[in-house]
Parts: C-alpha cells; sequence; structure tokens
C-alpha cells in the first residue's frame, strides 16, 4: 500500500513543471499540434480584430480547448500504443485511428463554431 506523503503546496506549485514539459514536448514532436496552435493565433486575432461578444469568446476558447485536448489524448495514446506494441497490429491500429477521429470531430466543430461566429461579422 502506497503511504500518503504530507500536503505541500510547494509540491503542487513544482508539480506544475510535468504540464509544461508535456506541452513542450507536445509542441516539439506532434506536427499537428503546431498546426492547432497557428489556427488559435489565427482566430485569436479575428477574434480582437472584430471585437467578438463574451459569449462568442467563450464558444471560441471553448472549441479550442477541446481540440487541444483531443491532440494531447491522442498523442498519449499514440505514444502509449507504440510503447505496448511497437509491431504493426490491427487493433492498436484501430485504437489510434479513434483517437484521431476525436481530434478530426473536434476540429470540425471547432471550424463550425468559427463560421458560425465570424461569417456574420464578414
Amino acid at each position: 500500500m502506497k503511504v500518503q506523503s504530507k500536503f505541500s503546496i510547494r509540491k503542487r506549485l513544482l508539480s506544475f513543471r510535468f504540464a509544461y514539459y508535456g506541452l513542450v514536448r507536445l509542441w516539439k514532436e506532434e506536427h499537428n499540434s503546431r498546426i492547432h496552435l497557428i489556427a488559435l493565433i489565427l482566430v485569436l486575432i479575428l477574434g480582437f480584430y472584430f471585437k467578438i461578444n463574451p459569449n462568442e469568446w467563450i464558444a471560441i476558447l471553448i472549441v479550442c480547448a477541446l481540440v487541444f485536448l483531443a491532440e494531447i489524448f491522442n498523442s498519449a495514446i499514440e505514444n502509449l500504443a507504440d510503447f505496448i506494441e511497437p509491431n504493426k497490429n490491427p487493433i492498436i491500429g484501430k485504437i489510434k485511428d479513434y483517437a484521431a477521429a476525436a481530434v478530426l470531430i473536434a476540429a470540425f466543430l471547432a471550424v463550425l463554431v468559427g463560421l458560425i461566429v465570424f461569417i456574420p461579422k464578414l
């Protein structure tokens, strides 16, 4: 049985470095994350340019976060699957396809929300 260590704010704050390293690694190793980041920057610029309202900002930020979350989980699943089974395996391939499909759905949703928000402003 694992013994619980005493709660420490310092340890909690230091644990954020792992999340930071994950984001850095995502940026360096996952090409699609760079595409998503460029799209995010473009959408933020458009949002400020068109002065979108708070509800539109909420919608945009939620779908952008959803895309990044899907990309992070997809990358984690792919790396774990490759670690468990480095050889080509149809079941691992299916799992990786499902994870990639989640990113695709999140990206399509983000595009739809972007169109709903920005088309009326054009």
